[in-house]
């Protein structure tokens, strides 16, 4: 029966429609199918991944931001605004928790894009999440040798050949320390996972033991004094909640570490219990050590009398503790160095999973048999990013580096709504396996014979859900008419679904948008914020309303995390993110542009023709099994 055929053995190489192709989740079958030259090491536990989530997380921001948050947004509320961005962070840290643990693949924000929306976006993510480790590991690599020079008595105090220095007729300054402290960090990855997550605890504990000596110190301090800070005439809120919630905006970025647990789901030995566990952890850990340093910090000083660019060690200073400067100044240094690897970290995985996609050379796909792990991307990320700490002042692409961050977190956030609702019936199989599919096919197309009608009801299905129910039409024609029209209902649901999904999304756009561009009349902001509005609330009440795809029980792995409050919290995240996007900058957005613009390119030229979906065969999900059963039995037998 040519309508069964047709659809099983559907694929989606041409035209626009490998934008939207989509691969399946890891399975046994395409695990067994591997050469085994791909696999990394499967060595981290929940300590390891606690210790990845903090170490990147907690940056010398928290050194520096507390001063210019307090003085210009929160005042004393600067704890709140810390709490409220931890709240929206872990918005997108429950979407993550449960991608990962049903998707445990190196990848991260690519990985599940491409699994639950699509090959296009999928790669866009992917090249903005280059862009967004690139960036940010030169970027703190270069805050590295000025905190370290302070440790050695001022600026100036580094030896010569490390020391940064300004090149005649060219007008930049270039950093040969930032440069080797990349290069070191580079060999530390290619070592193994397990020894360069290893050094990495103890350079997070070190930091972290510094942040204890704020709370405990100044907590002493405070309490000797009076906490000064919180007796003024203007009160707990001197800017006003708006001026809170402004705080929490800018902090958020503080928080924007965790998803580097993401990336190294492939290579934790429980993932589906240690993932949710590493990130959730690393998550509440940062959010209290960011609360009670800010609030001691906010209580032995003004916030107005705050110094904007060294305020802890000022704070200590006007206590009389001046000494207070090293171990500051030390628990900054250990912050960016652990920073640095958990920027170095992910990248060379993110490359790996689009080279084994094929979108990108298998160069990058290549991982070494001895300490399994993907050592040739690991050196080229860390040339790029030591040329780049070397030779260029990379502050003003730093809001380049939350482009990529706010991305992926809108997409899991999408992914998990897809997941839910209309999580991909069919999955790409290897056209190696075609006499399978077509056995099975064939099979079903003589089953169903004069009952073409009966499959054809189901529209929009593949066939072998209509041969099922042709199958028992001829005996039972009450149950087959029942059975076809619960399939009509289910595929009605899932358009339904799909285009409440779709108009959330819009409506989040639109509203964001409106509302950040203050620029537009009032009266026209205000319409088109309803506009908006009303689209994000339709769609959110439609999502409540229907039913859960019951396929999303047996999606991917089972037996992991939840998320929960599903819709409302992955809505609530997609919501903060795309706000955020938007406040970036016009010059920010125009720099990502030219990045994208050429990753646009790259994908036309290379990858929409390399992809290892080119020419994969798409069958219904729950015939996979008896696919692989059919071309096992096919073998000739030895």
């Amino acid at each position: 029966m040519g309508f069964v055929v047709d659809s099983i053995t559907n694929n989606k190489s041409g035209g626009f429609r490998c934008l939207v192709r989509r691969k399946r989740v890891d399975s046994i079958h395409s695990k067994s199918s591997d050469t085994g030259h791909h696999q990394l090491a499967k060595e981290l536990s929940v300590l390891h991944l606690i210790a990845i989530g903090v170490g990147s997380t907690i940056g010398a921001g928290v050194y520096i931001l507390v001063g210019t948050v307090a003085r210009e947004h929160s005042g004393p509320a600067l704890a709140f605004s810390f709490l409220i961005a931890g709240i929206a962070a872990a918005l997108s840290a429950f979407c993550y928790a449960e991608l990962a643990s049903r998707c445990p693949s190196a990848g991260s924000a690519y990985h599940y894009s491409y699994i639950c929306v699509g090959e296009g976006l999928a790669w866009i993510i992917g090249w903005a999440l280059i862009l967004e480790y690139t960036i940010g590991g030169s970027a703190v690599a270069r805050g590295i040798s000025p905190n370290l020079a302070l440790l050695f008595g001022g600026p100036d105090s580094l030896p010569a050949f490390l020391a940064r220095h300004n090149v005649p007729g060219l007008g930049i300054v270039v950093d040969p320390c930032a440069a080797m402290l990349v290069f070191v960090v580079t060999g530390l990855l290619c070592v193994g996972i397990k020894e360069s997550t290893f050094v990495q605890s103890i350079v997070t504990t070190a930091n972290i033991c510094a942040m204890i000596f704020v709370i405990l110190a100044g907590g002493y301090l405070g309490f000797k004094n009076g906490w000064a800070g919180y007796k003024l005439s203007n009160g707990y809120f001197p800017f006003g909640v708006d001026g809170m919630l402004a705080g929490a905006s800018t902090v958020f970025f503080s928080y924007i570490g965790f998803d580097s647990v993401a990336s190294t789901a492939e290579e934790v030995k429980n993932p589906q219990r240690d993932l949710p566990l590493g990130i959730g952890a690393a998550l509440s850990i940062c959010c209290m050590l960011y609360m009670l340093v800010s609030a001691v910090i906010v209580g032995l000083v003004p916030y107005y009398a705050m110094d904007p660019d060294t305020p802890i060690s000022s704070a200590f200073a006007s206590q009389g503790i001046q000494w207070a400067a090293y171990i500051i100044t030390i628990g900054a240094v250990t912050a960016l160095c652990s920073t640095l690897m958990g920027s170095l970290l992910p990248q060379p995985r993110i490359l790996m999973a689009m080279a084994r996609d094929g979108l990108l050379p298998s160069f990058f796909s290549e991982v070494n048999t001895l300490t399994q792990v993907p050592v040739k991307s690991t050196i080229l990320t860390g040339l790029v990013a030591a040329t780049l700490a070397f030779s260029m002042d990379v502050e003003q692409l730093a809001g380049m580096v939350s482009v990529g961050t706010l991305l992926a977190f809108t997409m899991v956030a999408i992914s998990v709504l897809i997941l839910r609702y209309v999580p991909p019936d069919e999955v790409p199989l290897p056209s190696s396996l075609q006499a399978a599919i077509d056995s099975v096919s064939l099979r079903y197309s003589n089953v169903t014979g004069t009952e073409e009608t009966d499959v054809e009801i189901s529209n929009g299905k593949t066939g072998v859900y209509g041969a099922q129910k042709g199958e028992i039409s001829a005996e039972y024609p009450l149950i087959a008419k029942v059975a076809a029209q619960a399939l009509f209902d289910e595929e009605k649901r899932r358009k339904m679904a799909g285009w409440a999904i779709m108009l959330t999304c819009v409506g989040a756009f639109i509203l964001t948008y409106s509302a950040s561009n203050i620029g537009i009349p009032s009266y026209f902001r205000l319409t088109v914020c309803g506009i908006g509005g009303l689209l994000l609330l339709f769609g959110l009440g439609v999502l409540t309303y229907i039913e859960q795809d019951d396929a999303r029980h047996n999606f991917g792995h089972t037996g992991g995390f939840i998320c929960p409050w599903v819709p409302l919290l992955p809505i609530l995240s997609i919501l903060i993110n795309m706000y955020l996007l938007l406040n970036l900058g016009a010059d920010t957005w125009m720099r990502v542009s030219i990045w994208l613009l050429i990753g646009v390119i790259v994908y036309v030229i290379y990858g929409r023709t390399h992809s290892s979906l080119q020419h994969a065969v798409y069958v219904p999900v729950s015939h996979v099994d008896e696919i692989y059963q059919s071309s096992v039995e096919s073998l000739p037998s030895e």
